[in-house]
């Protein structure tokens, strides 16, 4: 404040005195000056127009004056009668012209043809001007460019005795000599202005004079400053301000001194020591004119920070500048304020480490977690059993399971983890969960009602310490979740309605969190039993492959990844895995689809390119008839199918967008087969191809989908490399084991995409379960064939078989026979079923029909159907194979 006064007593001397040149008497003196020259710029201007106004009035006055007085001259209308009027009155014009000063007076015809003219060689050619008005027999004036320059001129008509217009005459005069009278009248008219001038000039240079003196030469800004820093210090400033003289005597005390000392009103002027309420140590240095920085005195029940400094450093007069500071308020306002920045940064934490997951236990365990030991001592959480499991919380406190707990101790009584409570009404935490308001506690011990729910408890944590609890309901959209329960102990003061609002804050950022959390848990588990349910439940029976798989669905939530087992005629199994983009219930839906789709075309028994083209073109259709916006999720489907075949040891594979499969030797080396990559499903267009690998016996197909080895961290050729090194070395190694290694091996904790994943031991049908021969296109090989088929099936000890197989095998040969082509084929296969294939070159598809009674034939395909427990068709490069199946009579006894 000292300083403050330093630097007004150093704009008020030297400081303003450098500045004179902008003080507000000069300012003044140019104002007033400009303001007289615009006075009297305008008054020229004014005299100007009005000169230039009354010069013209006369001219138009002159004109017509001299047109009228020349019409009505005698002798005018004779002379117009005579063959020649120009040579009587071009003599006349001429006279009246100079006797009157004008310019020019022109006689015409009502046709304006001029009659006489100053310029002679005008004489006969037509007027410049209007001469319409004058025929209606008014008087017109006008301004126009004659022949002698711009020209003011006034016409008339020429009326016979009977009052019609015989001619006109236009009298007039040039514009520049009428300019010219008003240049003369300038001087005049500046002469009294510059007069004026001067005269005012001169009187305000005068006053200018006065003022300065009164000023100072001060300038506005600096006049300004002055009052704005005498206003502030004594009105606005929030500290106490005064101003001593060296006598000891109080100068000035702004609004705070007053308030602060407790001054009355008439104080200025008064000796300091004379001043009441004032401590003697304060009004010994008030008169002692020393210097102290913040020196604490006591003025009635304030403490008060004095500071003092003298005012003559720099030539000014000689006194002290005291600044006063009530400190017992600064410590106050300090506290608080250090009080509730506490607080702020307790909230931010909490909105920082609080909803980090969709996991509701790890959010329930992060609110426990952020108020300890700042705000509470100890902190549990109790959600509603429903909110747990993604479902919508009861009306009362009920079924409510301690979620979270934490503390600055570990051996406290408070209830543990998971249990569950079901809260009695008088409770706090029923209260406020049927209420959905904060319950404030702060004499534990001393109340009654929150030990009905366990008394034993209850005391027992009386005696630990604890006094005083909040508890808020975690309430979000309009319900109750759970209850938040603060706790304090011996380390803290009890709760108080300010850290009521506190933990109500910090439970309501929480509460959204929690929710969001419920509601993701819900949908997740909604769309994980979507998805699962979708899923193969369990493997199905089959003797050509040892299967093993696992399903894995994202941290994010589920995805569109499946895979599938299909069993096919001749102790097939087909082999299908596959992706869809996305995650959540469209994904698992669209992979649903997908999965059905494969299942409904793999019994029509189609090589994998054919079924994949089949699925394209259904993807494709799903994509036209669906909306944009569901349609989305089907786009960039991939799958991979391919069919082994346990007799010949065949695997043939195709794959739409996929990533090829795994090949894992007997000896353990893994190699990639290069399958041919077909374009995703959905796009159209593009042929999908097929390759085909003969396996060893225990060969291990690795079947997977992109998130198995595709990772933000890496590159693909990078999991590839990872899973081959998974895989590598382990010759034997069971299929669930492998699967086990290599989710070990690839996979984080929490992986971000869902991974599915087969892996398939192969299996080789021994050569003695297998009988097949070649049979001549000749109706009469029928009967030896049956004979065939009946010792080998008594050789595998199926005689029983025998009558129904050779019956079947009699029809399936005879349509070969005669509606197929050569060379026919005939194999029986004994798995877990009885198989019979008939083969041959043509590809007509044989049908089942029902032949009436009357004919002779058409019933084949009929018995075959009755008598096998299967049958069906299939298409081969080399033509067809027409299949039937038996149960066997260990199978027939365990039904």
């Amino acid at each position: 404040m000292a300083n403050r006064f330093a630097r007004f007593r150093h704009l008020s001397v030297k400081h303003l005195i450098s500045k004179s040149t902008r003080s507000v008497a000069g300012q003044v003196l140019v104002f007033q000056v400009a303001l007289v020259v615009l006075l009297v710029a305008c008054a020229v201007f004014a005299l100007v127009l009005q000169s230039q106004r009354d010069t013209s009035a006369e001219a138009r006055r002159r004109s017509t004056a001299v047109a009228q007085t020349f019409a009505h001259s005698p002798g005018v209308l004779e002379a117009l009668q005579t063959p020649d009027p120009s040579k009587i009155l071009q003599p006349l014009t001429e006279a009246a012209r100079r006797a009157a000063g004008v310019d020019f007076i022109v006689v015409m015809d009502t046709k304006g043809i001029r009659y006489t003219h100053p310029l002679p060689d005008r004489i006969g050619k037509r007027f410049v001007g209007e001469i319409g008005p004058s025929l209606a027999g008014k008087v017109y004036v006008e301004s126009v460019n004659g022949p002698l320059g711009r020209e003011v001129q006034s016409t008339v008509p020429i009326k016979d005795n009977d009052g019609k217009v015989v001619a006109l005459v236009s009298a007039g005069l040039k514009v520049k000599n009428v300019e010219s009278q008003v240049d003369r009248q300038l001087p005049i008219i500046l002469g009294a202005g510059a007069g004026a001038l001067a005269l005012s000039t001169g009187v305000t240079a005068l006053v200018g004079r006065r003022l300065r003196r009164q000023t100072h030469r001060m300038g506005p800004e600096e006049m300004t400053l002055m009052y704005e820093h005498h206003d502030t210090v004594l009105h606005s400033v929030r500290e106490g301000v005064l101003i001593v003289a060296s006598d000891g005597r109080l100068i000035l005390a702004n609004d705070e001194a007053r308030r602060l000392l407790e001054l009355p009103p008439d104080v200025e002027g008064r000796l300091v020591s004379d001043l009441p309420g004032l401590d003697p140590e304060t009004k010994a240095l008030l008169a002692s004119g020393r210097e102290a920085t913040d020196e604490v005195h006591l003025a009635g029940e304030r403490l008060l920070a004095v500071n003092q400094r003298p005012t003559d450093r720099r030539g000014g007069p000689k006194g002290t500048v005291v600044t006063l500071r009530d400190s017992t308020e600064l410590q106050t306002v300090t506290g608080r304020a250090e009080v509730a920045r506490e607080r702020l940064r307790l909230l931010y934490d909490a909105g920082l480490r609080i909803g980090t997951s969709l996991d509701v236990l790890r959010t329930a365990d992060e609110l426990a977690r952020v108020p300890i030991p700042r705000f509470a001592d100890f902190v549990t959480v109790d959600l509603a059993d429903a909110v747990l499991r993604g479902e919508e919380p009861g009306p009362t406190a009920t079924d409510m399971r301690r979620a979270a707990m934490s503390g600055i101790r570990d051996d406290h009584p408070l209830s543990e983890l998971g249990r569950l409570f079901d809260y009695l009404p008088a409770t706090p935490q029923a209260r406020g969960y049927g209420s959905g308001r904060s319950q404030l506690v702060s004499d534990v011990p001393a109340a009654t009602d929150w030990r009905v729910q366990d008394p034993e408890r209850a005391q027992a944590i009386i005696d630990y310490g604890i006094h005083s609890l909040i508890t808020a309901p975690i309430r979000a959209r309009g319900v109750v979740l759970g209850m938040a329960s603060f706790w304090r102990a011996r380390e803290h003061e009890p709760f108080d309605e300010e850290d009521l609002s506190l933990a109500e804050e910090l439970v309501a950022r929480a509460a959204i969190s929690i929710d969001n959390a419920r509601r993701y848990t819900r949908e997740h588990t909604l769309a994980v039993t979507l998805q699962r349910s979708l899923l193969p439940q369990a493997m199905p029976e089959q003797s050509a492959l040892d299967i093993a798989y696992r399903y894995l669905p994202a941290q994010s939530g589920v995805g569109g990844d499946w895979f599938d087992v299909i069993p096919l005629p001749g102790s097939r199994v087909a082999l299908a895995v596959g992706d869809v983009v996305g995650h959540g219930l469209h994904a698992a839906a669209t992979m649903g689809r997908l999965r059905t789709a494969v299942h409904n075309f793999s019994a029509l028994d189609l090589p994998p390119d054919e079924l994949l083209s089949h699925l394209d073109d259904l993807v494709g259709r799903i994509d036209q008839n669906e909306a944009a916006e569901s349609a989305a999720g089907v786009v960039g489907a991939t799958c991979l199918y391919g069919i082994y075949d346990p007799v010949t040891r065949r695997y043939v594979v195709a794959r739409a967008g996929h990533l090829a499969p795994a090949l894992v030797q007997p000896d353990g080396t893994v190699t990639f087969p290069d399958v041919p990559a077909g374009p995703p499903l959905g796009l159209g267009g593009m042929p999908f191809k097929t390759a085909e690998l003969c396996l060893a016996e225990g060969t291990q197909l690795v079947l997977y989908t992109d998130g198995l080895i595709e990772d933000r961290r890496r590159d693909l050729d990078v999991g590839l490399g990872l899973l081959r090194d998974a895989l590598t070395g382990h010759p034997g190694r069971p299929p669930e084991q492998t699967c086990q290694d290599v989710l070990e091996g690839l996979l984080p904790e929490r992986p971000k995409d869902d991974v599915a994943l087969l892996v398939a031991r192969t299996r080789e049908l021994p050569p003695d379960r297998i009988a097949d021969w070649d049979v001549p296109s000749d109706p009469s090989a029928v009967a030896g064939m049956r004979d065939a088929v009946s010792r080998q099936l008594e050789a595998w000890d199926l005689s029983e078989l025998g009558f129904t197989m050779e019956l079947i095998l009699s029809e399936l040969i005879t349509n070969a026979i005669r509606y197929g082509a050569g060379p026919i084929h005939v194999r029986l296969i004994r798995d877990r079923t009885l198989i019979c294939e008939v083969a041959d070159a043509s590809s007509t598809s044989p049908h089942l029909r029902y032949a009436a009674t009357t004919d002779e034939g058409g019933r084949g395909l009929f018995l075959v159907s009755q008598m096998a427990e299967r049958w069906g068709t299939r298409y081969t490069p080399q033509g067809k194979v027409i299949w039937a199946e038996q149960a066997l009579p260990e199978v027939i006894d365990r039904r």
